[in-house]
């Protein structure tokens, strides 16, 4: 009987794939052979630089690499470290947007998923992830807090703590998308604020981390992860920053 029921879920799932052949999560299109990715869009997924600056995540020629740059040289930013897994183009971009303006997560958690024997190595369990908090009008819009979203995927796989309360939003400021390098970092200069019970709940929820990361979907500028850093200093441990797509932003 058991063969039998083998042969029989078989059976079912085979005939599952041809009535609703599986997509790629990226481009949509019929994949036979049962992967999330096809072969076209894997290969136009690119991982984000390893030779940077790693400080400030900004790309650096090999023999330069891991820098400081600089930039980082003259002006040290918050953060000792900045990690980026992908270029923000093609498919990845496509995830992205889909993720945001359609609420469909799949693809970008599959992003995510790749990534993770790269993130264990960075990132411990005895880390606090932070997200980039957004304004309240936007999460609203949304239904949704893409960072925080970030840190949960994130803490449940290595087994870290996170919070979405310690760091706030202060008001509402205009888009980063519409604005130019030096605007952008006008407009965020105070933006964001701990919160009042800040030190309480970092006790409750981890009493002793050895860094805390700072989470976002997306680096342009890096305006919004320098001051959202420089607040996180107060906190007395050292930051550190985690996007999961960097573009190539020059301005």
């Amino acid at each position: 009987m058991e063969k039998l029921s083998t042969k029989g879920s078989r059976l079912v799932n085979r005939m599952r794939d041809v009535v609703f052949p599986p997509v790629c999560l990226f481009c949509k299109k019929a994949e036979r052979d049962g992967a999330c990715c096809c072969s076209r869009c894997l290969q136009s997924i690119h991982v984000y630089a390893h030779d940077c600056c790693l400080a400030c995540g900004v790309e650096l020629p090999e023999s330069l690499a891991p820098g400081p740059c600089g930039h980082c040289l003259q002006h040290p930013p918050p953060q000792s470290q900045t990690h980026s897994l992908y270029q923000y183009n093609g498919p990845v971009r496509d995830a992205v947007l889909a993720w945001k303006l359609q609420g469909d997560d799949s693809a970008v958690r599959w992003l995510v998923q790749q990534a993770m024997p790269r993130l264990r190595e960075s990132i411990d369990e005895h880390a606090l992830l932070l997200p980039v908090p957004m304004p309240l009008s936007r999460m609203r819009k949304h239904g949704q807090h893409h960072a925080a979203n970030m840190c949960r995927w994130l803490a449940d796989d290595i087994g870290c703590a996170w919070d979405w309360r310690i760091l706030r939003r202060i008001g509402e400021q205009p888009r980063q998308s519409a604005l130019s390098g030096s605007a952008r970092r006008k407009n965020l200069r105070k933006a964001f604020a701990l919160a009042a019970d800040y030190e309480q709940r970092c006790l409750d929820i981890s009493p002793t981390p050895n860094a805390v990361w700072l989470v976002d979907d997306i680096v342009t500028t890096g305006s919004t992860l320098y001051f959202a850093a420089k607040t996180c200093l107060d906190l007395g441990i050292t930051v550190k920053v985690l996007s999961l797509a960097r573009t190539s932003y020059r301005g």
